[in-house]
């Protein structure tokens, strides 16, 4: 019978393989394709304001877990279809403390796909504010509104914790996927983490350079200054703190210094 999927250690070679792929990414591949996660993840941001909004007075529950349940979509592009998202590249960690490649071979990634995956996210939030289909005092922008007014009312502290949970869980996902050899389920090992960090109402920094923006954009009594440091950098270092030091540093231990865990080395002595 074949094989469908991974086993968790296989998948942490898998990761490590990955990420030293990554780590090779010149800076337009880079750029190129952290800008269409950027939009991708815009794409299910965008999926999930409008089913949300259109629940909003017929149910607080089905409103929160159709919005979490559209959002996904976002995920399942970068994974399926090919993008540099930098929640998901934080589990590169896994592949440094493997000796498969060096720090700065992380940061320049993770530096590059950042900003990216703003400017990818900000111009899909500029042409959705100025495509009509979000005109002002409508419920849709109403929602927007409050979405982006909401998020940097968050406490800096709280808002730290709910990137540190909501990047545990979203780099679960990509391991999930990893260890899945079929688009199907790909699909499924996206779409049920991300639902749960949505619903529970977890940070995602990636997410927010949409929805804050989106916001602004079309009235948001919110200021830049507001959007980066309120949330922006807040939820980063949560993100940063939960996918790229706690599940790799849990999973290096599991199953890179067990006994018989042979490291393959890519980085020249």
């Amino acid at each position: 019978m074949e094989k469908r999927m991974l086993t968790p250690k296989e998948i942490a070679m898998a990761t490590c393989d990955a990420g030293a792929a990554k780590a090779k990414l010149s800076i337009a591949q880079m750029i190129v394709l952290g800008i269409f996660a950027g939009v991708f993840i815009g794409f299910g941001a965008q999926g999930a304001i409008t089913i949300g909004q259109s629940l909003a007075k017929i149910d607080t529950g089905l409103q929160k877990f159709a919005f979490a349940g559209a959002f996904p979509v976002g995920l399942m592009l970068v994974v399926i279809c090919g993008a540099e998202l930098f929640t998901g590249n934080n589990l590169m960690t896994l592949g440094c403390l493997n000796s498969r490649y060096k720090l700065s071979d992380v940061f320049r990634n993770w530096g590059v796909v950042y900003f990216s995956n703003f400017v990818g996210s900000l111009v899909l939030a500029l042409l959705v504010a100025n495509s009509g289909l979000m005109a002002p005092g409508t419920p849709i922008a109403e929602s927007a509104i409050k979405i982006a007014s909401n998020k940097v009312a968050i406490p800096f502290g709280a808002a730290i914790l709910r990137g540190i949970l909501c990047n545990i869980i979203v780099v679960l996902a990509v391991w999930m996927a990893t260890g899945a050899k079929d688009i199907i389920s790909k699909i499924f090992s996206c779409w049920f983490p991300i639902m749960l960090f949505v619903l529970c109402g977890y940070e995602h920094s990636v997410a927010n350079m949409y929805f804050i923006p989106l916001g602004m954009f079309l009235g948001a009594p919110v200021t830049w200054g507001q959007a980066w440091f309120n949330n922006l950098i807040p939820v980063t270092i949560g993100n940063l703190i939960g996918g790229a030091v706690i599940v790799p540093l849990f999973y290096h231990v599991a199953y890179m210094k067990a006994p018989g865990a042979a490291a393959a080395k890519d980085v020249k002595a």
